[in-house]
Parts: structure tokens; sequence; C-alpha cells
């Protein structure tokens, strides 16, 4: 494999700041010829600094278009007439007046598939949808940080980066159908989807998710973060294997089901935490993890990367976190992200 599992497709992006870049970007990775069509004063991105703008760009080409102009009509059509897919994610009314639904290019090409990245839906109004709107608005802040504190918010952009992801699977899965149609993925959606059990709870038997100290899991119990002598440990018993190995390094008996483990999850959670306090969160890593059981030290963005420089790629001047996707066989061209309208248009 030369040019990847996406070489040869070409995709059009009206991307600004993360959901729709994230997303175009990953298909870039892969291969595919990623068109970045950018206003004269560029997508926002750029002005929020050369590294955040690199993290959700590289491996693309910047053209420069007027959308509202009838010469910037001419030209998207003309692109849109050999490409395979274009994905946008601006505002409902922006995306239908800039003519960028599949009605508007189908006459162009009725094969090409076009992706509107939105926050509550095509069809839904204008209202604002950045990440952490949507995490308040779907439950998400509320399930998250100390029962006894306000919500929390995560400290990356989960919604974004999760829509993203959506939007390039059902991108790619329209191409692969071999017909050309409209997408349509919202934030919104997005996050409820990935509320699934415990929506389906809520929905099938009125059970409420409730926060938790330590983020601690809904089902298994325990499946969460620990105190300990020295920092927090991430342990995640899911099976009665898996707490019978922990049970005897730790010098714990009793509670063999996960059914008495969830009846007596306060009790449980009481010893775990006197057991964990009698050593440091690396060393329990370290004694856990050769048998077998998901557990973590809490660590730093900075020590986790320096842990795994293999992760670390180069594009141009700015190092990166690679693609998560490997390809057996084939290595991903990791390319600067590109000069404002460096492939075309003008940028005055």
């Amino acid at each position: 494999m030369t040019g990847g599992p996406l070489a040869g497709i070409r995709v059009l992006e009206v991307g600004t700041m993360l959901a729709g870049p994230y997303a175009t970007m990953m298909l870039a990775d892969l291969g595919a010829e990623v068109t970045k069509l950018e206003p004269s004063g560029g997508d926002i991105s750029r002005k929020v600094g050369d590294s955040y703008f690199a993290s959700l760009n590289r491996g693309k080409r910047s053209i420069c278009l007027d959308l509202a102009s009838a010469a910037g009509q001419q030209q998207l059509g003309e692109l849109a007439a050999e490409s395979h897919a274009l994905l946008v994610n601006l505002k409902p009314s922006a995306i239908r007046k800039l003519g960028l639904t599949y009605d508007a290019l189908r006459h162009h090409n009725d094969r090409i598939v076009c992706v509107a990245l939105t926050g509550f839906g095509l069809g839904n109004g204008d209202d604002p949808a950045f990440d952490y709107v949507v995490q308040a608005a779907t439950g998400v802040a509320a399930l998250t940080g100390d029962p006894a504190g306000p919500p929390t918010l995560p400290g990356y952009s989960s919604a974004d980066n999760s829509t993203g992801l959506t939007a390039a699977l059902g991108l790619l899965a329209q191409i692969v159908s071999g017909q050309g149609g409209q997408i349509d993925v919202s934030l919104r959606d997005v996050m409820l989807s990935q509320l699934n059990y415990h929506a389906a709870a809520y929905l099938d038997n009125g059970v409420e998710p409730q926060r938790r100290p330590y983020g601690a899991h809904s089902y298994y119990v325990p499946a969460q973060l620990f105190p300990t002598e020295e920092g927090h440990l991430a342990l995640f018993i899911t099976h009665d294997g898996f707490w019978r190995s922990f049970a005897k390094e730790a010098g714990l008996t009793g509670f063999e089901t996960m059914a008495e483990r969830a009846a007596h999850r306060d009790e449980i959670l009481a010893l775990v935490s006197t057991a964990l306090a009698t050593d440091t969160a690396d060393s329990w890593e370290s004694r856990l993890r050769p048998l077998g059981i998901p557990a973590a030290a809490v660590r730093t963005l900075p020590q986790a990367l320096d842990a795994t420089p293999d992760v670390v790629v180069r594009a141009g001047d700015h190092r990166l976190v690679a693609s998560p996707i490997r390809v057996s066989g084939w290595t991903p061209d990791y390319r600067p992200p590109p000069r404002l309208g460096e492939h075309g248009g003008s940028a005055a």
C-alpha cells in the first residue's frame, strides 16, 4: 500500500475550530486528499495558535474562496464535481445560504456525499452549540465531578472530538454505499448516544444516573479512582477473575461475585481504599499489571507522552500525536498544515 487506504478519495472541508477539521484530518491521515475551503481571513482556529491549528489540519490543502460570491459558488461547483465528499461545520442557516448541502450540489455531482456537522441538527435552528455548552445540555456535565461539588467539564473537547469521528464514519459509510446524499450529524445526538447505558437505564427502567465520588462506575465495583499512599490509581474490576486476582494481592477476602460487590458497594470501596492506601499508585500499577488487572496511576499529559514516544510524530515544524488508526503495512505521510490559500484562491 503506497497512498493509504483512502488514497484517491477527495474531500472538501468548510470547517472551523475543532469538530469538522478533526474529522477530515483523520481522513487525511488515512490518505484522503482533503482541501480546506477558507474565507480570506482563514479558519478562525488559525488565530488561536500555530500548534492548535496544526493539531487539527496537518496534511491538508487550502484554497481561499468567497462562498458568498458568484465566482466562489462557481468554483465550489467545479470542486464538488471532482470530489467524493464535502464536510461542513457551520450553523444550519449558513450551510444552506452558502449552498453546502447535497440538494444544492447534486446538479454538479449526484454522487457527492455532503456531511453537515452542527450543534443540534441541520433542521433544528441556529442556537449556539459549542462543546462545553453541549456537554452541559446533554447531561455529561451533571454526571462529572464530585457529588458534593458542582458539575464539572472534562479537561478537553470531548463533544467536538467524538462528533468529528462520528461524522467521518458517516461520510465513509455513504461513500462505500456508492450513492450521494446528505448526512446529518450533531453534537447533541452524538453525546446522548455516548451516554448509552445511562440513557437505556433511564428509558427502560426509570433509573436516573448518579454522580459518584472518584468517577465510580454505575455497575462495576470497584471501578473508579482511588487515593493511595502517593497519587491516585484507576482500578477497573469488571469480572470475578479480576477480583480474585486483586483480592489476593491486596489481602482481601469475600465478595466473590459481581452481584455481591454491587450490593455491598460502600463496604467494598472502604476495604479497597484501606488496602490501596498502604502503597503508592505507581507501585500498585507495577504490582497489578503483571497479574492482568486493569490499573493505572494517574499521570499528567506530559508524563503520558514521555512514556509513549511512539505516538509522537513530526509534521513539518510541529510535533503532534499520530493517527490512532494503525494500518498494517502502511505508514501515514504526516505533512504540515497548509498555509492559507496555499493551493489556490487569494488570501488578500
